[in-house]
């Protein structure tokens, strides 16, 4: 017999687009289960504080088109510590929640991780996070929504590059991760781009750029994730211009934008599908894992391997988007 009658969700770290989906679905699943649901507002800080609001079917009517997250989001840094967990656990006993969702990425699971192994409390978590980094999923929740947010925005900036013979460094999310750099590089035609797994070398980009003229290449984009090794877009940008002044040279940061916006299809059917599923894993007697879709088949992926092994970037795809930029 399920002994689960009451769950809590929240979502911690930086937001994504879909956490609303996510949270729609863990919320009607529950319910469809004779669950009651608690959403715990500002992520981990508001299990420390007891910020629960109880959430119902309406609760979550008409969000599933909305990004961000409504039950807000934090970073705790007292639930880093014993004592802070300890508040935390007592109110969840207080308020007789036998289990907890958790929505985020890598900090928030290996928070849940720690938790779960000082007291007895199941705990599912989701994937979200525009970074795709997390192991154990082909996709987190607000990554196909962040890359299109970036392919749009650089289209644009294409345009204005093309009409001015303008070289733009355009620097995106991923500051340990090259994921939004790689695949949004790719759709929009990069001449080169530069991750933070890979050694950025200046000369052979500069080689790159002397040959694009040659090819009579009369502009171009060079994607530049945050965590580069070579310092981010405006430092590239000024080593490059300093030995290269062919094209009048630009920086664009998209920043933020990439995390905000309405979740795309992907994101909103991916979010839903992980919402449900970690209802389900939950009554399957399934403890402390996350969520994962591999090949579109549920994969059970315990905490301590999704934050101990990151997802390798795909070499092959550099090497395509090498070729595929002469």
């Amino acid at each position: 017999m399920n002994k689960i009658k009451k769950i809590g969700v929240l979502t911690s770290g930086g937001d994504a687009p879909g956490m609303n989906a996510c949270i729609r679905a863990v919320v009607r699943t529950a319910i469809f289960y004779n669950i009651e649901v608690v959403g715990i507002r500002y992520g981990y800080n508001g299990l420390i504080n007891a910020d629960f609001v109880p959430l119902l079917s309406h609760s979550v009517a008409n969000i599933i088109q909305r990004g961000g997250t409504i039950l807000k989001t934090a970073r705790s840094m007292e639930f880093k510590t014993p004592e802070g967990r300890a508040k935390a656990f007592q109110n969840i006993k207080d308020n007789k929640i036998d289990a907890l969702v958790v929505i985020g990425g890598d900090g928030t699971f290996t928070g849940a991780n720690i938790f779960s192994s000082e007291y007895d409390i199941p705990i599912v978590g989701t994937p979200g996070t525009i970074d795709n980094d997390l192991f154990g999923t082909d996709y987190t929740i607000g990554y196909d929504t962040a890359i299109n947010t970036v392919v749009q925005a650089v289209d644009k900036i294409r345009d204005t590059a093309d009409s001015h013979n303008r070289l733009f460094f355009v620097e995106v999310m991923g500051r340990d991760a090259g994921f939004i750099a790689l695949y949004s590089g790719i759709a929009v035609g990069a001449e080169a781009i530069l991750i933070p797994e890979s050694k950025t070398y200046i000369n052979e980009l500069i080689q790159k750029l002397e040959k694009g003229i040659r090819q009579n290449k009369t502009s171009g984009i060079i994607i530049v994730a945050e965590g580069d090794d070579a310092g981010g877009a405006f430092t590239v940008a000024q080593k490059v211009k300093e030995r290269f002044d062919h094209y009048d040279t630009r920086v664009a940061i998209l920043g933020h934008i990439q995390r905000g916006g309405s979740p795309s299809c992907f994101d909103r059917v991916l979010a839903s599908r992980m919402g449900y599923e970690a209802i389900n894993a939950l009554l399957a007697y399934k403890r402390n894992v996350m969520i994962g879709i591999v090949n579109q088949k549920i994969n059970y992926v315990p905490f301590s391997q999704a934050i101990k092994h990151h997802t390798d970037i795909n070499w092959e795809m550099i090497r395509m988007a090498n070729i595929l930029a002469i």
